[in-house]
């Protein structure tokens, strides 16, 4: 399941980089946003809307890519 919510957060990231907007609405095919339902599903109450799962999944795939600092690394170390 979390190949596709990566796949996600890649798409987001790629949208949000290259306009630099604040908001960014994106286009999913079926098997990513039914994979999306599913990550949704899985997390403990309460659980995230779709808005927040987005975020979270383009978050931490930001944070991977070395685009935003780990939250709790505020002397950029990861």
């Amino acid at each position: 399941m979390s190949g596709h919510v990566n796949g996600i957060a890649k798409a987001a990231a790629e949208a949000v980089l290259r306009d630099r907007m604040r908001i960014a609405a994106i286009d999913m095919q079926p098997a990513v946003s039914d994979a999306l339902d599913a990550w949704i599903a899985d997390q403990p109450d309460p659980k995230p809307t779709r808005r927040e799962a987005i975020r979270h999944a383009l978050t931490d795939w930001l944070i991977g890519q070395g685009y935003v600092r780990h939250r709790e690394d505020p002397e950029g170390a990861n």
